[in-house]
């Protein structure tokens, strides 16, 4: 069975539902944003600011301290604009630097350029190119998204893009925002190609509040790749780390009776790649392919904080995987009803199954 077999709840949302700009612009604070809360005994209406009245002293909360890399370019392809989107690192010999990258048309046009092909070199800014190696993940797929691509430039990709980048975004965003828009409070890490969003709506003043009521607070870094994947697609692997620390402290919690509440889909995949078959979590540091769902359910994570995904997104099945398809459910007819807000700017949910 395919993940398009399994595609979790479907929904019908208004167009009015993009979140099209920070909340800050539209006046919001960033944890002003709205929250929905879907508890066993039922659904509440509240904002991110309200977040601690649903936790308790002895929760653990782990969140994503990947940042986000300013990791679009103008390219040019034949002496013709695109867009350049870079993805995701990975190591090679010789020094040379290859990088998943997805290539589309220029002016944030939708969808990925269907035409690419092995061998071809794109222009980029400041005199670099990359050099399209074969398709990603699978080799000698015509038409794909995504396309390994080697990377010639003097220095590093990361501080080039600092200088020639901006943040990725999408059409339903008409207007570029400075990268700061587009990072959490916890980034300490460059490398996301996108913002790990379920922790944007986190305030300074709001972790300091949490922490002195005595939820505790851990890390792990995943670096989110692009996140444009159409329908059905599931995750492509990532790089990812959960230090010794934070394992200790997801174990103590569990031991314990606190719960263990994962800030993303990105935090919750990080923490399921490492649980062993007793239900330990081990540090660990490298690659995660793991595909969470209604059939592999969460072993370790006893609730998420998270935006709402479109329908037929792979997170709807990972959110299945947390808290249930019924409640999940729920979670989006109440959003759709209640105008909550999509996408990167939008609004969140908590679900404490």
């Amino acid at each position: 069975m395919t993940l398009a077999d399994r595609a979790g709840i479907d929904f019908h949302r208004s167009p009015a539902s993009d979140a099209t700009e920070p909340p800050e612009a539209r006046g919001v604070a960033r944890d002003g944003v709205k929250l929905l809360v879907v508890r066993p005994d039922g659904v509440s209406h509240a904002r991110f600011a309200d977040l601690g009245e649903y936790l308790s002293p002895g929760d653990l909360l782990v969140v994503n301290n990947s940042a986000t890399l300013p990791a679009a370019l103008e390219g040019r392809r034949d002496g013709r604009p695109i867009a350049v989107h870079f993805s995701t690192h990975f190591s090679r010999a010789r020094g040379e630097q290859l990088w998943v990258v997805e290539l589309r048309p220029a002016a944030y046009a939708t969808g990925h350029l269907p035409d690419v092909e092995v061998g071809e070199r794109i222009q980029l800014p400041g005199g670099a190119a990359i050099v399209i190696e074969s398709s990603y993940p699978e080799q000698g797929i015509d038409g794909g998204r995504l396309w390994m691509a080697r990377a010639i430039l003097e220095g590093g990709v990361v501080p080039y893009l600092a200088r020639y980048g901006r943040p990725i975004r999408y059409s339903y965003v008409p207007r570029d925002w400075p990268l700061a828009y587009y990072q959490t409070v916890f980034g300490r890490h460059p490398g996301s190609a996108e913002m790990p969003s379920a922790a944007r709506p986190f305030s300074a003043e709001l972790v300091s509040a949490l922490v002195a009521d005595g939820i505790a607070i851990a890390p792990i870094t995943l670096h989110t790749g692009v996140s444009s994947a159409e329908a059905g697609e599931p995750p492509c692997p990532e790089p990812f780390r959960v230090p010794a620390a934070t394992a200790r402290m997801v174990n103590f919690t569990r031991a314990t009776g606190g719960r263990v509440i994962a800030v993303g889909t990105t935090a919750t995949r990080a923490l399921e790649s490492t649980v062993d078959s007793d239900g330990i979590v081990h540090h660990a540091a490298g690659w995660t392919d793991l595909v969470l769902g209604p059939d592999q359910r969460c072993r370790v994570v006893d609730g998420l904080i998270t935006g709402w995904h479109d329908a037929g997104a792979s997170h709807l099945l990972l959110l299945e995987a947390v808290a249930g398809r019924d409640p999940v459910a729920m979670a989006y007819r109440e959003a759709v009803e209640h105008g909550y807000l999509w996408h990167e700017f939008g609004d969140s949910a908590l679900l404490l199954p």
